[in-house]
């Protein structure tokens, strides 16, 4: 697929998956638009763009100022072709220790705040009949592992909501909407992640320092959405299977998920009672 012309807006642009979808929209000829909180390290990775890029910082939370954002970012080109929901946080947490808090902002920045953007965008694409949007859930939206009830709930949801805004979509206007399901990345997001009391996590986990190179990542998520895959799992051994095992054989992923959360629950409370 060419994207000479396109207009391309991911948020969360300044690293991870985001950076690398940013480089390979810009290899195949978009010009992007990159948000995320901040403006320096994304004016760095516009710097190395070969194609046009408008560098937009903003808190994808602030609901009042995001009817301003998307009007200066539809102005910027005239139209915006793509949406990619990209920002986001994670949880290392049992359900047991977390606090409502670490709820309240993990739902609000990977759920409420995707789809707070998208509704203030919509109107501009169906008004053109044209349009993409991509939503970065991951796995966990699609299988209840331990460590995340937070970041499940929220995942699951933003699938929800891509889902029915598909079949709302897809055929009158035209819409293309892509639900994108990542296993472990080597990125940021275990360190970024909140702990129990909504502290950072601050430590990579060995799942993804070992996991998949974002630029891979980018390029498999890119190809199928030419292919035109809906929803697209872009995992590897045990999280790719987890993922599929929510249709083919649901019993076997809740088996698993439990075994995976009955050790840590009981190493939690073994480490409570020393």
């Amino acid at each position: 697929m060419e994207y000479s012309g396109k207009v391309i807006w991911i948020t969360g642009a300044s690293s991870g998956i985001g950076e690398a979808l940013a480089e390979a929209f810009a290899a195949q000829g978009a010009s992007l638009i990159l948000s995320g909180r901040r403006s320096d390290a994304l004016q760095a990775v516009a710097d190395r763009l070969p194609t046009p890029s408008l560098v937009l910082p903003f808190e994808t939370t602030d609901k009042q100022a995001l009817p301003g954002i998307v009007e200066e970012a539809i102005a910027w080109q005239g139209h915006v072709d793509g949406l990619v929901n990209n920002a986001g946080i994670s949880q290392r947490s049992l359900a047991v220790d977390t606090a409502l808090e670490v709820y309240d902002r993990i739902i609000v920045v990977d759920l409420l705040a995707p789809i707070w953007l998208t509704q203030l965008l919509l109107p501009h694409m169906t008004g053109r009949k044209s349009g993409m949007i991509v939503g970065i859930s991951s796995v966990a939206g699609r299988a209840g592992v331990p460590l995340r009830t937070a970041y499940c709930a929220a995942k699951h949801g933003l699938i929800g909501y891509l889902d029915a805004l598909r079949a709302e979509t897809e055929l009158h206007y035209g819409l293309k909407v892509h639900t994108v399901l990542p296993g472990s990345v080597r990125t940021q997001v275990s360190a970024n992640a909140l702990a129990a009391d909504g502290s950072l996590h601050g430590k990579t986990d060995s799942t993804i320092a070992n996991g998949m190179d974002p630029a891979v990542c980018a390029q498999r998520i890119l190809a199928d959405i030419a292919a035109g895959h809906p929803e697209i799992v872009v995992a590897e051994g045990l999280e790719d299977m987890l993922a599929k095992l929510r249709f083919s054989d649901p019993d076997k992923l809740f088996g698993t998920a439990a075994a995976m959360g009955g050790q840590l629950a009981a190493q939690r409370d073994a480490s409570s009672a020393q």
